[in-house]
């Protein structure tokens, strides 16, 4: 198959250089101190089995056209190149190689996909090519030094929903449903977790199959066992399909639900049943007035009308953000343009609000950037912020570097 090409943003020159750069820029892949020009690059799934993920894409490219137009690099203008790599990871690692050898990226900007981000590390170490926002949930991102991911771990987000409902529902009988796959068993350790130091037990834990549309036999067993509270962990289809079937057979009870499934697609496969479902996130609704959540739903509607405003461009827009925070860092630090200095000035990142998400920081050896996650809840007018960010549990976030 042909692979596709996609310059997103082309950056307008500007004649002015930066004083004091001279020949120490040159010598820097993505850097041109004459035009001030940044050029990144990343890897999406155009084609391949999950080419929606690329809303993801072209909202980081809206944020980089958003800064280009509002001069938040001071001058600078941010080039970005995408390939298509079919969610293949190792067409991933071909992709990334191209962008290096060829398109002399600075960095990976929110390249998509968790398998896909991991293959890609090995060949980003031998290059010191820095990955600012993967949009990935895999553990090596964590640690890695060239890695910088705003994504939590799905065991984290577990751990917030069990811990809203025992202290703030005022209910103790939970209950988890769960995909059937890494996703799924990353949420079910943390909730696991989290249940153990609070010398608690599930009162059921269910897996199901992500292709499941039939979710009686489960909700039969959550209500044989009296639950008050359902975590479930799946796509937004897995959400919908299983408030049908409990609505079906009458059962009641609370759910609570993953960030990426507090958007309106969600609604629309759930229609007034989505409305009370509480959903742990590391994300601002994306309904708020909140001017950096406005920004991302003003510049979608201006460069991608025909793309849903929803979590996963929220998701994008923020990864975009990331990389626009730690740049004007560097600038700012007086230090040369440099990918080495990207990543020491990263790691200085204290307590920043990028994009969507709140409280970001990464230090040396402890890369988990989004620490804190609030509580959305599902109304009949949309997504509102009901807890305020608040540190994930210790016990489950402090476990994935012990």
């Amino acid at each position: 198959m042909r692979r596709r090409t996609f310059v997103f943003s082309s950056a307008a020159a500007v004649s002015a250089g930066l004083p004091g750069l001279g020949f120490a820029q040159q010598a820097t892949p993505g850097i041109d101190a004459g035009s001030k020009t940044i050029t990144v690059g990343a890897f999406t799934p155009i084609t391949g089995p999950v080419p929606f993920y690329a809303i993801v894409t072209r909202a980081t490219d809206a944020c980089f056209k958003w800064a280009n137009e509002t001069n938040a690099l001071k001058g600078w203008k941010i080039k970005y190149v995408i390939y298509d790599d079919g969610y293949e990871p190792a067409r991933s690692v071909a992709v990334t190689r191209r962008l290096v050898e060829e398109d002399k990226i600075f960095a990976l900007a929110a390249p998509v996909g968790t398998a896909q981000t991991e293959a890609v590390i090995p060949y980003a170490k031998e290059e010191g090519l820095p990955m600012v926002g993967p949009v990935g949930g895999a553990s090596a991102l964590f640690t890695e030094r060239l890695s910088f991911p705003l994504l939590p771990d799905y065991g984290w987000s577990a751990a917030s929903n069990a811990d809203y409902a025992l202290k703030s529902l005022g209910v103790s009988r939970v209950a988890l449903l769960w995909e059937n796959d890494e996703l799924g068993r990353s949420a079910k350790r943390g909730f696991e977790r989290y249940l153990d130091g609070a010398k608690k037990q599930a009162v059921e834990s269910i897996p199901f199959e992500v292709r499941n549309t039939d979710f009686t036999p489960h909700i039969r067993r959550l209500a044989n066992a009296k639950a008050d509270v359902v975590i479930l962990f799946g796509s937004n289809s897995n959400l919908a399909a299983a408030l049908k079937s409990a609505d079906r057979i009458g059962f009641e009870a609370k759910w609570m639900a993953p960030f990426f499934t507090a958007d309106p697609t969600t609604r629309k496969l759930a229609g007034s049943l989505l409305d009370g479902v509480y959903f742990s996130s590391w994300l601002m609704p994306v309904t708020s007035n909140d001017p950096d959540i406005k920004a991302y739903r003003d510049s979608i509607a201006k460069y991608y009308a025909s793309d849903p405003v929803g979590v996963f461009g929220l998701n994008g827009w923020s990864n975009g953000m990331l990389f626009v925070k730690s740049f004007n860092m560097l600038l700012e630090s007086g230090k040369p343009l440099t990918r080495a200095n990207l990543v020491d000035v990263m790691e200085t990142m204290r307590d920043q609000n990028i994009g969507g998400t709140r409280g970001v920081s990464f230090k040396p050896g402890d890369h988990r950037g989004a620490r804190q996650e609030g509580i959305i809840q599902a109304t009949n007018d949309g997504f509102k912020l009901v807890r305020d960010f608040k540190p994930y549990p210790e016990q489950v976030f402090d476990a994935r570097l012990s």
